[in-house]
C-alpha cells in the first residue's frame, strides 16, 4: 500500500493533493516495466507484457477472475495515475475515488466468494459527464448544470454497475455535447501532443482511454463524437446501432441522432462494454426490443470472403497524403487477409445532406435545452449559446426540408450497401491539429465546413453501427484511423473485423508519450 494510505483510508481525489506525488510516482513505476509487478498489500503478482495501465480488459479479466490481480490494487493504481497525469490532461470532470475503492472492494470480495459476474467485474472505467450518476454531479459540460446532482443513474451507468465495473469518475466534454467548451470548465488535452484537438464532445473519454487513465470509457455520438476522439487520440470507438443502447438518463443533444457507446484500447474491449450496456430498456421507448447477441462471437473467425465496400474518391480524395495512405493501407491489410474489396459509389446527395445536419441537430438541441435556454443564456458558453440560438431560429419548414434530405440519404445509403457486408472509410476528415482555448470556447467558426463530417454524419443519420480502429500515424506523428460501417445490429461482426485487423497489425498498441 502506498505510504500514508492506512487500512482505513481512501485515496484522496485531485482537489486534496498534498505532497503525495513521490508515493504516486513509486506506484506508477511499479506498473511501468515490461514485466510489471503489483506489490500492494504485501502481495506480489507478475503481469507480463505491456505496462499494466495499458493492458486491455480482455487481458485483465481472466487475471482478475483467477485472483492473480486484485481489483482494489488495480483501482488504486488507476487513481494514482489519474492523480499524477490528469492535472495536465484534464480528462476528468469528477474523480469518484471513494466510490471506486468501495466498488473495487465489493468486486474483490464477490470474486473471492465465487460470484464472478463477467469480464467487466472489477475493471475500472469512466463515463462521459452527460450520463446521470446518482448522488454525483452531472454537468454535461455546462456551467448551467454545475450543481446538477441526479437522484438516479442513467441506464448505461446502472448496467455497468450490474456488470461489476468500478467507476473512476466522470469525464470532461464539450458543452451540451456539441463542438465548443464552456469557458468556466476545463478543455481536455490530447495526450499525444499538448494544445492539439482531442476530438470535441467526448474528448475526455478519448484522452483518458488513450493515456491509460481508465480501461474503457463511455462516449456519445451525434455527429461523430465517439469516432472523432477515438480517431485523434488513437483508440477504438464503437458507435452502436441507434436504439441498441438506452439513452435514458443521458443528456440529449439531438435525441433522433444521439448514440451512446464505448471507447477502448481494443475491439474486443469495445464488445465487452457494449455487451454490458446494450439491450431493451422499458424506460426508453426508443430502445430496440431485439435481444443482445454475444458481442464477441465473431472474434477469431477472420475476414475470408467478407465484402468490404470502398469508394476511393469518397474515402481519400482531398485527404492529407500520409493520412490517406494509412487508411488505404488498412484496407489492403483486410484484402490480404481474405476480404473482397468491392468498388461502390457513395450517394450524390450526400453533400447536400451534410448541410441538413446543423439544422436538425441545433433544432433538437434547442428543444432539449428549452427549460434553461434562453432563460439562462448568460451561463452558456459562446459556442453552444450560438448553436441554441440558431436552433431556435429554424422554422418547421427548415426542419422538414432537412429531415427530407436525411431520409433520402438513408435510402440511397441502403442501396450503396446492399451487396456488401461493411463499408470502409476514414473515421474523421483530418488528424489532430493545433487548437487554442479561445477557438474552442467559441463562437462558432465561420469557416466550419459541413463536408468535413462526411465520414461520421451519414451513419448518425441512418443509425448504422461503426467501429473506429487506429491504423497508424501521419507525417506529424499523430494518430489516424480507419472506420468500418456495418448494417443495423451488426456489432458482433464489427468487433470481429476489428479484432482481426488488430491481430494483423500493431497500431492499437501505439500509446501517447505521457
Amino acid at each position: 500500500m502506498p505510504p500514508g494510505w492506512g487500512p482505513g483510508e481512501t485515496y484522496q481525489p485531485p482537489e486534496n493533493r498534498s505532497g503525495r506525488i513521490s508515493a504516486l510516482l513509486n506506484l506508477i513505476a511499479v506498473h511501468s516495466s515490461s514485466a510489471s509487478k503489483i506489490t500492494l498489500h504485501g502481495v506480489s503478482k507478475r503481469v507480463s507484457g505491456i505496462p499494466t495501465h495499458y493492458k486491455t480488459i480482455y487481458e485483465l479479466a481472466p487475471l482478475i477472475e483467477s485472483g492473480d490481480i486484485s481489483p482494489v490494487e488495480l483501482t488504486q493504481s488507476q487513481l494514482a495515475r489519474i492523480e499524477l497525469l490528469d492535472g495536465k490532461l484534464k480528462s476528468y470532470a469528477t474523480v469518484t475515488a471513494d466510490l471506486a475503492l468501495e466498488q473495487a472492494r465489493t468486486a474483490e470480495r464477490e470474486i473471492g466468494e465465487g460470484r464472478y459476474r463477467g469480464k467487466l467485474h472489477g475493471i475500472p472505467i469512466a463515463v462521459k459527464d452527460l450520463c446521470n450518476t446518482a448522488g454525483i454531479k452531472t454537468m454535461g459540460g455546462s456551467a448551467v448544470f454545475a450543481n446538477n446532482v441526479p437522484d438516479h443513474d442513467a441506464t448505461v451507468v446502472a448496467n455497468l454497475r450490474t456488470a461489476g465495473s468500478v467507476l473512476l469518475g466522470k469525464l470532461n466534454m464539450t458543452e451540451g455535447a456539441m463542438g465548443g467548451y464552456n469557458p468556466k470548465l476545463d478543455i481536455p488535452e490530447n495526450p499525444w501532443r499538448a494544445s492539439h484537438w482531442a476530438g470535441a464532445s467526448s474528448s475526455g473519454s478519448g484522452s483518458a482511454t488513450a493515456a491509460g487513465l481508465a480501461y474503457g470509457t463511455l462516449g456519445s455520438d451525434t455527429g461523430g463524437s465517439i469516432r472523432h476522439p477515438a480517431a485523434v487520440c488513437g483508440t477504438v470507438g464503437l458507435k452502436p446501432t441507434w436504439g441498441r443502447v438506452s439513452r435514458f438518463g443521458v443528456m440529449d443533444l439531438a435525441e433522433s441522432l444521439d448514440h451512446v457507446g464505448p471507447l477502448t484500447r481494443s475491439a474486443a474491449d469495445a464488445g465487452i462494454i457494449l455487451q454490458a450496456i446494450a439491450g431493451h430498456d422499458p424506460i426508453d421507448p426508443t430502445s430496440l426490443p431485439h435481444s443482445v447477441p454475444n458481442m464477441l462471437s465473431e472474434i477469431g473467425k477472420g475476414v475470408e470472403g467478407l465484402k468490404i465496400g470502398w469508394d476511393e474518391d469518397y474515402a481519400i480524395s482531398g485527404m492529407e497524403p500520409s493520412f490517406a495512405a494509412a487508411v488505404e493501407s488498412g484496407v489492403k491489410v483486410m484484402e490480404g487477409l481474405g476480404a473482397e474489396i468491392v468498388p461502390v459509389k457513395m450517394p450524390e446527395i450526400m453533400r447536400d445532406a451534410m448541410d441538413a445536419w446543423p439544422v436538425i441537430c441545433s433544432s433538437e438541441a434547442a428543444m432539449a435545452h428549452s427549460e434553461t435556454f434562453p432563460s439562462h443564456a448568460a451561463e452558456y458558453g459562446p459556442f453552444f449559446r450560438e448553436w441554441l440560438e440558431m436552433g431556435r431560429s429554424h422554422s418547421a419548414t427548415d426542419y422538414a426540408r432537412a429531415h427530407s434530405l436525411r431520409i433520402t440519404l438513408n435510402g440511397e445509403l441502403r442501396k450503396t450497401m446492399r451487396n456488401i457486408d461493411v463499408l470502409a472509410c476514414p473515421s474523421t476528415a483530418k488528424a489532430s491539429y493545433p487548437v487554442t482555448p479561445e477557438a474552442l470556447y467559441g463562437p462558432i467558426s465561420p469557416s466550419r465546413n459541413p463536408w468535413d463530417s462526411r465520414f461520421t454524419v451519414p451513419y448518425d443519420f441512418s443509425g448504422l453501427p461503426t467501429i473506429t480502429l487506429p491504423c497508424g500515424l501521419d507525417n506529424n506523428g499523430m494518430p489516424v484511423s480507419l472506420q468500418f460501417a456495418g448494417h443495423h445490429l451488426s456489432e458482433p461482426l464489427l468487433v470481429g473485423i476489428g479484432d482481426t485487423f488488430e491481430r494483423a497489425t500493431d497500431f492499437h498498441k501505439l500509446h501517447p508519450p505521457v
